[in-house]
């Protein structure tokens, strides 16, 4: 069973001081009708006293600070949690626009001079919004059919308004932060909005990865890895896991069953090593009040005093109180850092804030993939051909596109077969090695750490890593791979995999079918602040070319003996007035982008 390096030695320090265990608590029940402070009252008293905890879920994460059917009156939650001592991680929705925000403002700062410190000295952290970049992402674009979601400028302008809002105030000095699946936070694209947050929020479910080996005796190392990602692109700043759970029930997604004893390991596995080291609220009490939904994750039925679906005493005797010492509500929360992804989340009226089914995740930066691997990436959403701008020029204020990394293994009968949609026949223009591997990704293959984009036009500005692929006259795209230290000995094929447009289903892609690529071969790797002024020197120019880009092709652009253990960068640059720019995604049924294959 692995556990994340926040519990073994590098990416976070633990520290001696309590941590807040709590449950993620919507304001609405799953008919549409507002909790009331009773029901929030009843809600925190079954948390407290749930057996084989302690009584130490004493925490509740909100999602919104008005009450169901207001404009802007505190929601009902807070004199709930003073009535019970709960401590609270505040939440004010952040996507639907300044308007709305405002009255989630004057909502928290109506309850602050309503409450005073009765108030305040419960809370733990304020959120501002929740999975807004995911929502803003390609993935979040195609689940919704719009965007549902806000960009970072606008987080960060929110943050600052509270900052501003509560200064003056007995919430001043609180600690801000946002709540975003990982692959949001993994997107280099989403990094002003970490640096405004004094902590970060990571929500996780690797129940939805089904685009990868995805069943519960992997769930604790996909989890983990999430929160390992999520740390390491943290900036120093604190993590907190503020959504995660498997389903007692629901369909089974890929090779993931949602079942009480699924549900009950993933408690072990996770819960257990979360609880007392770091901040933790989890998915969810309950959530089958008065209509179960599909999935569920509720750890009590829709009787909310009934017994726990499964056992909750944790078999490696781990306890909040028995990991760490209690401290006062009021005290700064540990400098434990905490991760994890896709997160649930309410609709975008903030007068009816409740919790929804969590979205599936998307992938994290480098990854190695077979069709036989338990890898332990998720799947990139897909992006429609509208959500991609013809335009040649970046902009370095573009709509967030995260470095997701949606390689799609996994083999399990519900992943179709990984071959591309091109014809092998159709890939004549790039000339192959004699030892070249396959141009499909149904055996061994690496998807790029980075994806580089740098404009002539602009030669010093950075436009860190992105989801799409760029390639036209003015700009070029570098691709960053991190090839494992196992690959000594075998051959590295470099390949670009280019469906027809009408075999996406998860990508799309702008091409003026004309021209075609050269490839440099770099002497060091890119990194996010690579501009075309400082691009690294070519170490071999020209490794490889595609004479003629044609859709449905596949191409071996180069092959050599793999470079175990070194991250390797390649720039794609136009020929002949090529103008392309692509989704990057590895779904299955039609992978397109630049991979490495190993053979």
């Amino acid at each position: 069973m692995r556990a994340s390096t926040l519990f073994a030695t590098s990416a976070a320090v633990i520290t001696a001081s309590a941590q807040y265990v709590g449950f993620n608590a919507g304001s609405t029940f799953t008919d549409g009708s507002a909790k009331q402070q009773s029901d929030f009252v009843a809600e925190f008293n079954r948390a407290k006293s749930l057996p084989g905890t302690n009584g130490e879920f004493t925490s509740a994460r909100l999602y919104t600070m008005i009450q169901g059917g207001t404009t802007d009156t505190p929601i009902s939650a807070i004199p709930a949690a003073i009535d019970t001592q709960t401590t609270l991680l505040l939440g004010l929705w952040a996507s639907a626009g300044q308007a709305d925000f405002t009255n989630e403002l004057t909502a928290l700062t109506s309850a602050i001079n309503q409450y005073n410190t009765s108030f305040t000295s419960l809370i733990a952290g304020i959120s501002v919004g929740s999975e807004d970049l995911y929502r803003n992402s390609p993935t979040g674009i195609l689940a919704n059919g719009y965007n549902a979601g806000a960009q970072p400028a606008d987080i960060v302008s929110f943050i600052g308004q509270i900052r501003a809002a509560i200064a003056q105030t007995p919430a001043s000095g609180l600690p801000i932060g946002h709540v975003d699946t990982w692959t949001a936070w993994v997107n280099g694209s989403n990094d002003a909005v970490i640096g405004a947050c004094d902590w970060i929020g990571m929500d996780a479910y690797p129940y939805f990865q089904n685009t990868i080996a995805n069943s519960i005796d992997v769930a604790n190392s996909t989890f983990f890895d999430a929160y390992d990602a999520t740390v390491a692109v943290a900036q120093g700043k604190r993590v907190w896991v503020t959504e995660t759970g498997w389903p007692v029930s629901g369909p089974q997604e890929n090779q993931a069953v949602a079942s009480v004893p699924n549900a009950e390991i993933y408690w072990q596995d996770v819960a257990c090593t979360l609880l007392g080291k770091t901040n933790t609220w989890w998915f969810t009490l309950q959530d089958a009040a008065p209509t179960t939904p599909s999935p569920s994750f509720g750890i009590v039925g829709a009787d909310l005093n009934s017994a726990p679906l499964y056992n909750l005493t944790c078999n490696n005797g781990n306890t909040p109180s028995s990991s760490a010492a209690a401290s006062s509500p009021s005290s700064v929360v540990s400098a434990v850092s905490s991760a994890t992804a896709p997160a649930s989340s309410a609709g975008l009226n903030t007068e009816s804030v409740t919790i929804a089914t969590p979205h599936p995740e998307t992938s994290p930066t480098s990854v190695t993939l077979s069709q036989t691997s338990a890898s332990t990436l998720q799947s990139a959403s897909p992006i429609t051909t509208a959500s991609i701008s013809a335009s040649p020029a970046l902009s370095s204020s573009q709509t967030t596109l995260a470095t997701v990394l949606s390689p799609s293994a996994g083999g399990s009968s519900a992943s179709p077969s990984a071959s591309p949609s091109a014809s092998p026949s159709a890939s004549p223009s790039a000339s192959p090695s004699a030892g070249s591997c396959a141009t499909s990704l149904n055996g061994e293959f690496q998807y790029p750490h980075l994806i580089i984009p740098v404009n002539s036009e602009t030669p010093n500005t950075a436009y860190g890593t992105q989801y799409n692929g760029v390639i036209n006259p003015t700009v070029s795209s570098i691709f960053n791979f991190d090839v494992p230290a196992d690959y000594t000995g075998k051959t590295c094929s470099l390949v670009f995999l280019f469906p027809e447009q009408t075999a996406l289903k998860t990508s799309a892609y702008t091409f003026n079918a004309q021209g075609g690529m050269s490839v440099n071969e770099m002497s060091s790797p890119a990194t996010q602040q690579t501009t075309y002024a400082t691009i690294p020197a070519v170490e071999q120019a020209t490794i490889g070319s595609i004479g003629s880009l044609k859709a449905g092709g596949s191409y071996v652009v180069a092959s050599q003996e793999c470079a175990a253990g070194k991250t390797v960068s390649y720039e794609f640059v136009s020929t002949g007035g090529l103008d392309l720019k692509y989704f990057q995604n590895a779904d299955p049924s039609a992978p397109i982008g630049v991979y490495i294959t190993a053979c």
